[in-house]
């Protein structure tokens, strides 16, 4: 079943090249049918780039679905077209009465920076306030994961000797839970970060589970309020080139890069990326909108507490 997002989203030529069923307004306005409504908080430098990736993975689903992408006022994206923004993203603030059978908030390059310090913090501690009662399930990916960790947890960060960058071996704590139905025994997903949450800090907190990890990596995914809140340190959302381009720009700019692990055939940065994460990436997000939204969500989104 398709997606419903805006008309004219870059994101719907793109992904029809793939054969992928996208709706846009106009012609999902014809169906008789309740969305499931996702908010997008789309934090990533490279807007186009991400809503593609998330749209390609949302739409592996029966589910019709109701996609807004959100902003914040104090923040200018420098890589993104004014004219974009205005036209497909609407301001946290203008949305605040709204409910949301799901939230998807993306990474940020901003990971370095101390919370306190980030120009968006205190609209991001209002928006994560906003979710716990306006949304039925987050997922918080990346930088945000973080941020939803320290701020609902006070789980801090810590920062790795060097960038953590590839594609890394997982396993999971418990196959009955539904967001691994249908999973392998171990899957991988790509890493690309420069900081840390410590298992010894995660265990301190009643309710927060760590259900899936790494033994290279460390923690991937984290669940708590019965999966109301997942936390997600790598990017399953990551298309086959994404980093392969992250590797390219920080050499053009003679940042200290190392190739990417378990990422290039052959470990040859010459050769075409082995994506080995696409079954399981599409099998997380689609077992997220089935088990964790459309079949917890209330009919009536006023109903969601």
């Amino acid at each position: 079943m398709p997606l419903n997002i805006p008309d004219k989203l870059p994101a719907i030529k793109l992904l029809r090249k793939e054969n992928i069923f996208v709706m846009d307004q106009t012609r999902a306005a014809r169906q008789d049918i309740r969305p499931l409504k996702i908010a997008i908080l789309n934090l990533m430098p490279l807007k186009v780039t991400t809503e593609t990736d998330l749209v390609r993975l949302l739409s592996n689903s029966p589910l019709q679905i109701e996609i807004d992408f959100l902003k914040f006022k104090e923040y200018t994206p420098k890589n993104t077209p004014a004219s974009h923004m205005s036209a497909f993203y609407t301001e946290f603030d203008k949305v605040k009465k709204k409910k949301y059978d799901g939230m998807i908030i993306t990474g940020a390059p901003v990971e370095l920076l101390p919370f306190e310090e980030v120009i968006y913090w205190e609209t991001m501690k209002s928006l994560m306030d906003w979710a716990v009662h306006n949304v039925q399930s987050t997922l918080f990916i990346c930088w945000a994961a973080q941020a939803g960790l320290y701020h609902y947890y006070g789980v801090p960060k810590y920062p790795l000797s060097k960038k953590l960058f590839g594609v890394f071996k997982h396993t999971y704590s418990d196959e009955k839970l539904p967001i691994f139905r249908g999973f392998d025994d171990e899957f991988y997903v790509p890493h690309s970060r420069y900081t840390e949450v410590r298992e010894s800090d995660i265990k301190k907190v009643k309710g927060l589970k760590i259900i899936s990890s790494s033994e290279e990596s460390g923690i991937n995914i984290l669940s708590a309020r019965k999966g109301r809140q997942l936390f997600i340190t790598g990017h399953a959302e990551y298309s086959r080139g994404t980093l392969d381009n992250e590797y390219r720009r920080d050499l053009a700019k003679n940042l200290p890069i190392e190739i990417p692990k378990n990422y290039y055939r052959d470990d040859d940065p010459t050769k075409e990326p082995v994506m080995r994460w696409k079954s399981h990436a599409n099998l997380f997000f689609s077992n997220w909108l089935n088990y964790y939204v459309y079949q917890e969500t209330p009919y009536d989104l006023g109903d969601i507490r």
